[in-house]
């Protein structure tokens, strides 16, 4: 457990002690470990006797999250609520204000407090407490050691939440920042939930033509660049058009983790065109230490990790994927 967590976990326990009426979100395009923390979080704070309301934020929950509370979300965005109905909003797995919500700009009133607890190197620490740790691989592992501290008990729900966001966050415990701690907090957790498996296959085997379509498409499209070190994929609006697609649905982040299993892509890309001409960007490194692809994210507008990162490109696609192409020669030496 560290440091960070030991002196702030009294603080954000005070904060919610305080608090009447307690607002949490998943960030657009929600992935588990957004989704595990928010309901994990959700059963916290009722468990101290507060009560605590999740909004789906931009975009649907995946039917594939069979995860207990789930459909406990309110199927609202920041900006389909009126926030000054809350008194502490804790905003979980998301490093700038606008993985609240892309879609509407984000204020906070000032009678709302705001705690921030994330895992993201690229922070911006713009909550009135920020709880930041990029040293722990998931946001889920945040809140295991939280819990803790603050006196939280374990139970079914929780656990199975926590694990979630755990075991997806750190790709099935496969990346750099898994340690020790990690697989003990996953032992403790599915201790309480023994049926684990059976909600990693709901999300798992949950594929759809439509969604096997995607990914031809993107595959379709793929580019290497400086000798196969940069390999990039994208779907325009107008394929996922043609497709009778929807493209909100899909995430660019899949295709950019199946390119990474390519022995030769150092750096794998997938762009997606949004309805509103913007370019969806998820990065993926295969050596984090060569090539810190949050750089390559920060530098154009998004953040993320040092293997995993992401942006959206206020380009049309073709600009957007020059400016890509350009911006890694720049930061990598290409």
């Amino acid at each position: 457990m560290s440091d960070i967590i030991r002196q702030q976990a009294p603080v954000i326990l005070a904060e919610i002690k305080k608090a009447n009426n307690i607002l949490l979100h998943c960030h657009p395009h929600s992935d588990p470990d957004s989704v595990g923390s928010a309901l994990a979080m959700k059963f916290a704070v009722e468990q101290l006797g507060k009560k605590a309301t999740v909004i789906r934020g931009d975009n649907e929950i995946p039917e594939a999250f069979e995860f207990p509370g789930v459909e406990a979300i309110i199927k609202k965005s920041y900006g389909e609520i009126d926030p000054k109905e809350f008194d502490l909003f804790i905003i979980l797995d998301s490093s700038t204000p606008n993985m609240v919500s892309f879609k509407t700009p984000v204020i906070f009133p000032e009678s709302m407090k705001t705690i921030v607890i994330d895992h993201h190197v690229n922070n911006a620490k713009y909550g009135s407490i920020n709880c930041v740790d990029p040293s722990y691989p998931a946001t889920a592992q945040i809140l295991f050691d939280l819990f803790k501290e603050m006196g939280i008990k374990l139970n079914h729900d929780i656990a199975l939440n926590l694990f979630m966001g755990i075991y997806t966050d750190t790709g099935g415990f496969k990346y750099a920042a898994v340690t020790s701690a990690t697989f003990a907090a996953a032992s403790e957790l599915v201790s309480f939930a023994p049926d684990f498996a059976q909600t990693i296959s709901a999300m798992e085997n949950s594929n759809t033509k439509e969604k096997f379509a995607f990914i031809s498409l993107a595959l379709s499209s793929l580019k290497t660049y400086f000798s196969d070190k940069l390999a990039i994929t994208y779907v325009s609006k107008k394929q996922f058009d043609d497709y009778k697609l929807d493209g909100e649905e899909y995430s660019p982040s899949e295709i950019s983790s199946l390119l990474r299993t390519v022995k030769n892509f150092d750096i794998s890309i997938c762009l997606i065109e949004s309805v509103d001409g913007k370019a969806r960007m998820s990065s993926r490194s295969k050596d984090s230490i060569k090539f810190n692809v949050s750089k390559l994210a920060v530098a154009l507008g998004g953040g993320g990790h040092k293997n995993a990162a992401g942006a959206t490109i206020d380009l049309p696609l073709s600009e957007a994927i020059e400016k890509v192409v350009k911006t890694a020669e720049e930061l990598y030496n290409f």
